[in-house]
């Protein structure tokens, strides 16, 4: 089972960079992967009988597949449009029931972040070799796919805020000794610069949003003294993180400031502060409130708009997607991923790591929705049961007379 979990973290922190590098079989593979791990556990494993709210979740997926038979456009392929939009669902429907009420320690945790970690650091560093001067690159305040590695930059501003993520959840809790100290607070600078310098807010937000969700709870767990030195490294990771940000300013010659300030490179203060993605999630909820039954299939809300406007632009909202594609069945499915997982949180009260993941999760659906695996993996990660190490018992032999 821990085998299970510490691939797929691996394949989770490796899949933006494998799109990257083309290094993987098919765009969609890091979530097919992901899909075979936990399907081999659960066959080794077992489930959970507590979590069959997750099957049904995935059998709400399923209707939208039949609607869409009968709405998508007569050229749309098929196969790929529902493939596409129904990966990301079904990774996380597959991933949530292998992970629910499963027990890990608190160290086993640790190593599950560390595999998902290890990628992240070669993709960073890959960036920077791929753009060591970003001034050549950056024109104008719009993401940028060059300072982003040569990939998408909304992908890769996501993953390597995960980066950032872990590698500050590593500083507090995995920082014993001055030189893990530096270490961890290093390497969450070089993440945290190349994730800002994408120009690509998402990733970076969430990421800080989820530190601070994380730092409320894990400081209200700890002991009395462990809170100083919580204090302690939370001025580091300030200090750190504020350096990185000039720096950031610096090497992009003011640019990073005013994409922040949602302003154009001239300084003037652009229109719109959602780059689009309003429009979206606004047509999405009138094709839900014009088909609250059925919805109007999957992957339809795409097809649409390619029918409309000539272009097919994919939903960055998983929350509004699924309304409108599945109607109340989708209703279904986002009202089983808010609140089952309070079952867990309800029966495990010292897991600090609960509702980071699932902000995580909450904020990453909403500005790139489900198109990796990542999302997926996270929120099942929330779901399991999380210990502290059992002390071993040492017994006193008893000398024969």
């Amino acid at each position: 089972m821990f085998e299970v979990l510490k691939a797929c973290a691996y394949i989770v922190g490796a899949e933006v960079f494998l799109r990257t590098t083309k290094g993987s079989i098919s765009y969609e593979a890091g979530k097919y992967v992901v899909i075979f791990f936990v399907l081999m556990g659960i066959l080794y494993k077992g489930i959970s009988g507590k979590g069959y709210p997750y099957f049904m979740y995935i059998m709400f997926l399923i209707p939208s597949i039949f609607v869409a038979s009968t709405t998508l456009s007569f050229d749309a392929n098929f196969r790929t449009n529902i493939a596409f939009v129904l990966s990301g669902p079904i990774c996380l429907g597959f991933a949530a029931l292998f992970c629910y009420d499963t027990k890990v320690t608190f160290n086993q945790m640790s190593t599950i972040l560390l595999y998902m970690l290890l990628p992240i650091i070669m993709h960073t560093t890959y960036i920077y070799f791929y753009t060591p001067d970003l001034k050549e690159v950056l024109s104008s305040t719009a993401s940028n796919r060059a300072a982003a590695g040569g990939w998408g930059a909304n992908q890769v501003s996501a993953v390597l805020g995960l980066g950032m993520f872990i590698a500050a959840i590593r500083l507090f809790t995995k920082s014993s000794t001055t030189p893990l100290k530096f270490l961890n607070t290093l390497v969450l600078c070089l993440i945290s610069f190349r994730a800002i310098t994408t120009l690509s807010r998402g990733g970076v937000l969430t990421a800080v949003a989820t530190i601070i969700v994380f730092l409320f709870f894990y400081y209200a767990k700890v002991s009395f003294k462990r809170k100083n030195q919580v204090i302690g490294l939370f001025l580091i990771l300030c200090v750190s993180l504020a350096t990185t940000w000039f720096v950031s300013v610096n090497q992009t010659d003011g640019i990073t400031n005013l994409r922040y300030a949602n302003k154009d490179h001239l300084g003037r203060d652009k229109e719109n502060l959602t780059t689009g993605r309003l429009e979206l999630f606004t047509e999405e909820l009138s094709g839900f409130i014009d088909n609250p039954f059925f919805g109007i299939g999957s992957s339809r809300a795409k097809d649409q708009r390619k029918e409309i406007v000539g272009q097919g632009t994919t939903s960055h909202s998983e929350f509004s997607r699924t309304l409108a594609e599945h109607g109340i069945f989708g209703v279904f499915i986002l009202l089983i991923l808010v609140f089952k997982p309070l079952d867990i949180r309800a029966k495990n009260k010292n897991n600090y790591y609960f509702f980071a993941f699932l902000t995580f999760w909450f904020l990453t659906i909403n500005h790139m929705s489900m198109r990796i695996a990542m999302p997926a993996f996270i929120y099942a990660l929330a779901l399991l049961k999380i210990t502290h190490e059992k002390r071993p018992l040492h017994r006193k032999q008893i000398k024969q007379a």
